[in-house]
């Protein structure tokens, strides 16, 4: 089934997320700065897809992630989920939506309640959803899912600090499932195990996804696993999109130059290819984000820029299976 034949789930439309900071030494009448975390990013996602998210650390990866499903407040733009804009939805309406879309969490022992049970952190969206569920009920779905992630249903009464790293990964990805919801977000949930586990997670995931018809949106680092895991790629940079492509099309012709130059990094398993291929390093420091560059944000550190670059800021134009936002492109 083509992207065009699925049924659209979210579209982000100019999303944007700026926070006002204040110097460190600075009078009371001193206005603010604007840090653009996320400056105005078009994307959608469809049905049973897996969207990876790519992209330098501080590229508004994570940001974006949570002014989707509402832990930051977007600043502008629209986050339509089936239909009803999320970011302008009221509270009571906006936490119904939450058994819908959740989200793993990047470090797994932190996002866990050191002082709750596994069996308490993995049945505490249904007590606050359904309340009018038994504690028998309660305690079968989370036997019933702890089973499903690979946990032993004999360890519920155990707290985190009692699990390894890819067991409480786990837990999380328990507790974000126990409703059944959507669209699950993945904010880099294997960056903080080791690479073994890191493949039991990953392929974890997907017979989820397979089995319950879900969604993600997956955050990572790692190229390769983004390859492995995903069925379109956004990257991003410097709060802005600059390419979004199906997976296969991406890895194997990526058009924008900062893409090149990450795909130009991600190692290859054959010595002779690795040791001739040509790695494209990006020359200059990473601008900040409460003064980015005019028109293009990325020309700063670009092989092909022009002056036209510095005047005009490009968007992301192309279909839902290959887009680029480069205006020598």
């Amino acid at each position: 089934m083509t992207v065009a034949e699925k049924k659209l789930l979210l579209d982000i439309n100019d999303l944007k997320v700026h926070f006002n900071i204040m110097p460190a030494s600075s009078w009371p009448w001193t206005k603010p700065g604007k840090l653009k975390a996320v400056d105005g990013v078009n994307i959608r996602l469809f049905e049973g897809e897996t969207l990876g998210v790519v992209g330098e650390s501080g590229c508004g990866k994570s940001t974006l992630a949570r002014a989707i499903i509402g832990l930051v407040e977007a600043t502008d733009g629209k986050a339509v989920w089936l239909g009803e804009d999320l970011t302008r939805m009221p509270a009571s309406q906006k936490r119904e939506k939450r058994k819908e879309i959740q989200m793993i969490f990047q470090d797994p022992l932190a996002s866990l309640n050191p002082r709750m049970t596994i069996g308490e952190i993995i049945a505490e969206p249904l007590k606050t959803f359904y309340p009018q569920l038994s504690n028998d009920e309660v305690k079968e779905q989370v036997r019933a899912m702890m089973k499903r992630v690979g946990l032993l249903p004999n360890v519920i009464n155990r707290y985190p600090h009692e699990f390894s790293g890819g067991q409480c990964q786990r837990i999380g990805i328990a507790r974000a499932l126990i409703l059944k919801p959507k669209l699950v977000i993945c904010d880099e949930p294997v960056s903080a195990l080791d690479v073994s586990i890191q493949a039991q997670v990953v392929n974890l995931l997907k017979e989820l996804q397979k089995e319950m018809g879900l969604s993600l949106i997956f955050i990572a680092h790692d190229l390769s696993v983004v390859k492995h895991i995903s069925d379109r790629v956004l990257v991003m940079y410097l709060g802005n999109a600059v390419e979004l492509a199906e997976g296969d099309k991406l890895f194997a012709n990526p058009q924008h130059p900062y893409t090149k130059a990450l795909m130009s990094a991600v190692p290859v398993p054959d010595p002779d290819k690795e040791r001739s291929k040509q790695i494209q390093l990006l020359e200059g420091d990473l601008p900040s984000p409460m003064h980015p560059p005019s028109g293009c944000v990325f020309r700063t550190r670009c092989p092909i820029s022009t002056e036209s670059c510095a005047q005009q800021k490009p968007v992301l134009k192309g279909g839902d299976s290959h887009a680029v936002s480069c205006l020598q492109v």
